[in-house]
């Protein structure tokens, strides 16, 4: 009977105890009587990180194993940023903790227990000191150490180091190493990460490395050429259309004297990661722990069954500084500029072309030409001295980037010449201030927002070499314009042109109008933004090589894929495509090598579209069917998309052929066809140049541009219901128009009723001309 009471006494004289319970500064107490349960998570140093090569989970070498559960664990070593000592402070004073797995002390309210009390006192006080004590050891375990090694671990990894460069051609073909090969054509030097393959069966060239022999022997090697850390490795099948072939699994090996190599482990264990299951798409592998070494090898392991041993890579690494390395010495110019070079997603494009604006609201405005199909604005930038004007006599010139959603490295640079733009005009920077003076430049860096999105949230290396490429709907916009060629070619077989088939300003078909009519919503806005402005001069900036190609794009031939097929302007597509091809710093350079497979070095870096592969409906054909704008096609880079450590360097490849070329819309002759009697301009008059089988036409005001290369030329201008007028114009080497302006007398009354002198009839096309000048004015009037 006296153990009940005796009990009750002991757990009344028992204050003293929850001081010890008390929050460390900064915690909330936890709520009496709830205990903590030992986890794993809860162990000091459970996660295994800091440890090079280790896995996450793994205890740290030399800790020895961890203790079954249900035991007492072993105290933990004193680690950096941990408390030194485990002594608990209360209010009541410093009481040291003892180590976990050992009775605790007796309390003060215990000490003076008398003896011979019976069995049951001292059981009482037991679970009142364990309450007690473990709640004060395992607060002190808990106390956030499991979270400090995890963020440790994962913060190098947050800053990803960028690719080596195997896409980019960075890596040289000498840094390419392997055990073997099927044959030169797939060697080593072809294992980079989206090369493309030949077009025909047999070509000697494939799209990848394929091992000459089928074992875990084989390898790719990678010489960074300095110590490096590595920290992931991407992979892809081989790109061919005759054959399927893949690795489904390979090891990484690492050395610095390529005679020891020392496998990549994850844990104890010799790391073996999952590769490909097709052929395109990339698939990204991060190693366990960064590794330092000069030279990298993958080694397959398994492949597709029913294929070989083929891949294409890239490898990620962060170089390390090494003075006594010459190969570590950049010979790449770093750009001066001080631009934003990173992948801007289309908020951030918003904000940066804004941030222009309001710089220089002088020079610039921002506007919209329709909608994507998920309802992205289609945003332009205009820079030019009076903004949102067209000045008589001042030409219009546009940029365009982003067709493909995938191929962004245009997108960048549209956007870095808007700033550059800016910048040094407000710097006065004389070239730059006679640029945007006398030229109104039109900016659209993403004709394909929906897709670049797309591409975006993969990423530089994962997107691959196609996806986002067509719009949303899965329109391809480069092949998504109406197809005028055809039409004139059969007029021209039919000596219908010009007489009764025009050679220029050529109508859209009437299906493409039909409102079931496959058009993306892009196409449509472009093409009405076209018909709005007198754009003069054009380029569409692509990716995935390096090359200019100037129209036409289709080949006359319908059932050939390849074929010369000038225009009646070959001889200044021809000088456009040069200008910029000779100024790009990338493409003249004579240490490049090949893309993919394609020799464009020996042809200058430029060729006829339709001579390098057949596009139908291109926007190039268009553009320059269809209105008075010349355009051609620019192949900026291998890579798609770059890395943003690659950006400052395009830029600095890209800077002066942008200027150069926009410089061009200035070349051949300029003018205003004017009403004799009015001085007024004359709109929609049509300009022939003797000689070349293409005509442009006068803008709203009567002025017009025709590019024309050096020479001297007989120029002709007429308009319904004038007399044409006929005179030569010489057009100098010198970057600057030549003036050729009209001023044409009415015809008399009797030929406005539908004769010419002799009794002749007016051209049959005299209505639907009428009918255009109507519209054209109608336009003209229209806010």
């Amino acid at each position: 009977m006296l153990g009940l009471p005796l009990a009750l006494i002991l757990l009344l004289l028992s204050p003293p105890a929850p001081p010890a319970r008390a929050a460390p500064p900064g915690r909330h107490p936890r709520p009496r009587g709830l205990a903590v349960a030992p986890t794993e998570s809860g162990r000091p140093g459970a996660t295994g990180m800091g440890t090079p090569g280790g896995a996450a989970g793994a205890a740290p070498k030399g800790t020895g194993a961890t203790p079954p559960r249900g035991t007492a664990p072993r105290p933990p070593p004193t680690t950096a940023g941990a408390p030194k000592s485990t002594a608990t402070t209360s209010p009541q004073g410093t009481r040291a903790t003892p180590p976990r797995g050992t009775a605790p002390p007796p309390s003060p309210t215990t000490a003076g227990t008398p003896k011979g009390t019976g069995a049951a006192p001292p059981r009482a006080p037991a679970p009142r000191k364990k309450l007690v004590r473990v709640k004060v050891v395992k607060k002190k375990v808990v106390k956030k150490k499991p979270k400090a090694p995890a963020k440790d671990t994962a913060a190098p990894q947050e800053p990803q180091c960028p690719p080596l460069g195997l896409e980019s051609l960075r890596v040289l073909d000498s840094q390419l190493r392997s055990s073997s090969d099927k044959r030169y054509g797939l060697g080593a030097h072809r294992g980079r990460l989206n090369i493309q393959s030949g077009l025909y069966d047999g070509d000697f060239y494939d799209g990848g490395w394929c091992a000459g022999q089928e074992d875990t022997e084989q390898w790719l090697e990678v010489d960074a050429r300095r110590l490096t850390n590595f920290t992931g490795v991407i992979t892809q099948g081989l790109n061919s259309i005759w054959t399927y072939d893949w690795v489904t699994s390979y090891k990484i090996q690492v050395s610095n004297d390529t005679h020891t190599w020392q496998p990549c482990r994850n844990g104890s264990e010799e790391a073996i990661f999952p590769a490909n299951k097709d052929p395109e798409t990339p698939v990204l592998n991060l190693l366990p722990s960064p590794v330092v070494a000069r030279y990298l090898r993958i080694n397959p392991q398994t492949w597709f069954q029913n294929g070989t041993i083929c891949l294409r890579a890239e490898v990620l690494g962060c170089p390390l500084p090494d003075p006594n390395n010459i190969y570590a010495w950049d010979s790449q110019p770093l750009p001066t500029d001080k631009l934003d070079f990173r992948h801007h997603n289309y908020k951030e494009m918003r904000k940066l072309m804004k941030r222009v604006n309001d710089e220089c609201p002088d020079i610039t405005r921002v506007y919209s030409i329709g909608k994507s199909y998920l309802g992205l604005k289609m945003y332009v930038m205009e820079i030019s001295d009076n903004p949102g004007q067209h000045e008589v006599g001042e030409p219009e010139f546009r940029y365009v980037a982003g067709m493909h959603g995938n191929e962004v490295l245009g997108r960048e640079l549209l956007l870095n010449l808007m700033e550059y733009l800016c910048r040094e005009f407000r710097l006065g920077n004389p070239r730059v201030v006679q640029l945007v003076t006398e030229t109104r430049i039109h900016l659209l860096p993403s004709m394909n927002p929906d897709g670049y999105e797309t591409a975006y949230k993969l990423g530089s290396e994962l997107s691959g070499w196609a996806m986002g490429r067509w719009t949303y709907e899965g329109i391809d916009l480069n092949h998504n314009f109406a197809d005028l060629n055809t039409a004139l070619w059969d007029a021209e077989d039919n000596d219908l042109v010009p007489h009764e088939f025009p050679n220029h300003y050529i109508p859209i078909p009437e299906y493409y109008t039909f409102a079931n009519a496959t058009v993306a919503p892009e196409t449509r806005a472009v093409i009405d933004w076209m018909q709005r402005y007198p754009f003069v001069l054009s380029a569409n900036l692509h990716g995935g090589e390096l090359v200019v190609t100037y129209p036409f794009d289709m080949t006359r031939t319908y059932w050939k894929a390849q074929e010369l097929t000038p225009t009646a302007d070959d001889g200044v597509f021809r000088w456009l495509a040069t200008v910029y091809a000779t100024s790009n710093l990338a493409m003249a350079s004579e240490e490049r090598r090949l893309c993919h497979y394609d020799d464009f070095i020996r042809f200058g870096n430029i060729i006829n579209g339709a001579n390098w592969h057949t596009v139908p409906g291109s926007m190039n054909d268009f553009s320059y069917l269809h209105t008075n704008c010349f355009e051609i096609t620019v192949e900026l880079s291998c890579d798609k998309f770059p890395h943003a450590s690659e950006l400052p360097v395009e830029w600095e490849n890209n800077r002066e052929s942008l200027l150069l070329y926009m410089e061009q819309v200035h070349r051949g002759i300029k003018g205003v066809v004017r009403d004799s009697d009015t001085e007024q301009g004359i709109a929609n008059a049509i300009i022939s140049v003797d000689g070349i089988n293409h005509d442009v036409r006068t803008a709203f005001d009567g002025d017009y541009w025709r590019l024309l290369n050096p020479g001297e030329y007989e120029v002709t201008a007429r308009a319904e219901g004038y007399e044409a007028a006929t005179q030569p114009c010489r057009v100098s080497y010198e970057n600057v128009p030549t003036p050729c302006s009209f001023r044409l007398a009415r015809l008399r009354r009797p030929r406005l009723r539908g004769r010419l002198p002799g009794g002749a009839r007016l051209p049959p096309d005299l209505r639907l001309r009428r009918q255009r000048l109507r519209r054209l004015r109608a336009h003209r009037r229209a806010p």
